[in-house]
């Protein structure tokens, strides 16, 4: 429909839209109005004309100002776009946004202002020029009642499910501001919603997390720590994507998911008052132009001074004092840094691999070394190889199985090490070698040590640091006062020693370099085989073998 059938002008000032869905550009509208201003005299429900005051000006065909009395409402505006409209005396202004990009058919943009979802009236997309690549040109209230709106700030973005998440921050203002979103079918996100709905073994504990993804025995900070439970990796990265999907009614960190972007902001705080901050409440900070709020996502408190991760909500980054809103805390700001954030907050992934985004925590054991993350320090944190060997073919309670070094030639090494000090008291908590303990050697285990009359007994380690194990009484094989071993009696690791408990045994070790394994396995009891040994390799794969079961009867 033409313009002059969509709107009216009300004798106080008031254009309203009266159309159905007929949308016009600023400039349109304002050749409408003056068109009206010069007729002789008003008629219908367009009541303006040379008798009043000129109801609108032009600075560019983009930028238009009504002058007072002259006014439009938030209804007239989702009709209206390509500019920016300021009226009663610019206290009031609508901005122009125009999204640009290539995006899947069925995307709906999502506009995020003062951390709130903008209402989606547009769906997916209006007033679009396929042939300028513009998917949407809307205007936005960005200033009211002589106040900006969270400083003009606007970020648009796009997250539907089994496309790639993008967003894009921006201030507007006069005129027209460009976003850019540029999105595509995920590969790593092929599974429908119902089926990633169900995932629910995979969890994450929120906040400050320790954990030691490189192997290296000391500890890094993350702000979450998920686990797996029964799903792969790249599950975990289809379900964090259903969290933050657009329509989502998930939760994380008590915000909806569809706001969740991840740590934007780090600062160190000192003069702590009023503590401890709690993990999860709302931070303000500042007046006027230096406001803002953020959400703590992590806390690293150390009593009066400590760090704080956080998501900007609203406003500008932190400075000065800010304050819990839940605790009250108080604290002085110390150095800022702004984080790169991932429109998918949990990072990328490679459909094996997870690249983590900033902070992002995963449980150590459920990463390969083809995991990247990136700790709260920004270091970059590659977990070990760890590799699997397992025996097969096992009889549950009849078969011993043993795997130890092997010499080269399938033959068991059992002088892989020598003891470094005699052992003669009774419940001995160490072993110490005459060699650094491979890095390949399970954490925890077992090894077998020569005694004085020549008898291997095993020995139960729970854990191990340069040449000496750590031993507990779980064999009952620790006392060494009758029967002595001597300093360069013979030592091996026993990678597994133990009556099959499973129709599999395995262990899991760092890979280290490919090591030559002997494996033996006997059963003499109501079904028996003869010995079975073999030769096998652990390599940067893992490794193992399964027995082959003659029968001895």
């Amino acid at each position: 429909m033409a313009i002059e059938d969509d709107i009216s002008v009300a004798v106080n000032g008031d254009i309203r839209y009266t159309g159905s869905t007929t949308n016009h550009t600023v400039i349109a509208f304002h050749r409408f109005l003056q068109d009206l201003a010069d007729d002789a005299v008003s008629s219908g429900n367009d009541l303006l004309d040379i008798t009043d005051d000129t109801p609108s000006e032009r600075s560019t065909d983009n930028i238009i100002t009504l002058n007072s009395p002259y006014n439009v409402d938030d209804t007239l505006i989702q009709h209206l776009y390509d500019g920016s409209i300021a009226q009663a005396s610019g206290d009031t202004v609508y901005s122009g946004l125009v999204v640009v990009g290539s995006v899947p058919a069925a995307t709906n943009l999502q506009i995020v202002q003062d951390n709130a979802l903008l209402t989606n009236y547009w769906t997916t997309g209006i007033n679009a020029d396929a042939a300028a690549n513009i998917l949407l040109r809307i205007m936005v209230k960005t200033r009211d009642a002589g106040a900006d709106i969270d400083g003009k700030k606007l970020r648009v973005q796009a997250r539907e499910l089994g496309d790639t998440y993008a967003e894009f921050s921006l201030s507007a203002g006069l005129g027209n501001s460009t976003a850019a979103i540029f999105t595509s079918a995920d590969l790593n996100n092929a599974t429908i919603e119902a089926t990633i709905s169900g995932w629910s073994s995979i969890s994450n504990t929120e906040g400050l997390r320790l954990i030691d993804v490189n192997g290296d025995a000391t500890d890094e900070e993350y702000y979450s720590e998920w686990n797996l439970g029964t799903q792969s990796i790249n599950d975990l990265y289809e379900r964090t994507k259903w969290i933050q999907r657009r329509g989502t009614a998930e939760t994380i960190h008590g915000m909806n998911g569809e706001l969740f972007r991840g740590i934007t902001h780090s600062f160190n705080y000192t003069g702590e008052s009023g503590g401890p901050f709690q993990e999860d409440e709302t931070l303000s900070w500042g007046s006027g132009a230096t406001a803002g709020t953020g959400i703590i996502l992590a806390l690293d408190d150390d009593g009066t001074v400590g760090n704080l991760y956080i998501q900007l909500l609203t406003g500008v980054a932190p400075s000065g004092t800010v304050t819990g809103g839940t605790s009250s805390t108080t604290a002085t700001t110390g150095t800022v840094n702004a984080r790169t954030v991932s429109p998918e907050f949990i990072g990328a992934s490679t459909g094996s691999a997870i690249i983590g985004a900033y902070g992002i925590g995963i449980e150590a054991a459920d990463l390969t070394n083809s995991d990247q993350l990136f700790d709260l320090t920004n270091t970059l944190r590659v977990p070990p190889n760890n590799v699997q060997f397992t025996v097969s073919g096992l009889v549950v309670g009849e078969d011993y199985v043993l795997v130890g070094p092997d010499t080269g030639s399938t033959a068991l090494n059992d002088a892989q090490f020598g003891l470094n000090t005699t052992l003669n008291t009774d419940n001995i908590t160490s072993v110490v070698i005459d060699a650094t303990i491979p890095t390949d050697t399970p954490a925890t285990g077992t090894i077998r040590v020569k005694d004085n009359n020549g008898i291997f007994r095993r020995l139960h380690y729970s854990s191990y640091t340069g040449s000496t194990f750590t031993i507990d009484t779980t064999d009952g094989n620790e006392d060494f006062v009758s029967v002595n071993a001597t300093a360069a009696n013979d030592v091996f690791i026993s990678y597994l020693d133990k009556l099959a408990g499973s129709t599999s045994e395995s262990f899991t070790s760092v890979y280290l370099s490919d090591r030559d394994l002997f494996v033996r396995v006997r059963d003499g009891g109501g079904s028996p085989i003869k010995t079975f040994q073999t030769g096998s390799t652990l390599g940067n794969g893992g490794g193992g073998t399964s027995v082959i079961r003659a029968s001895d009867e």
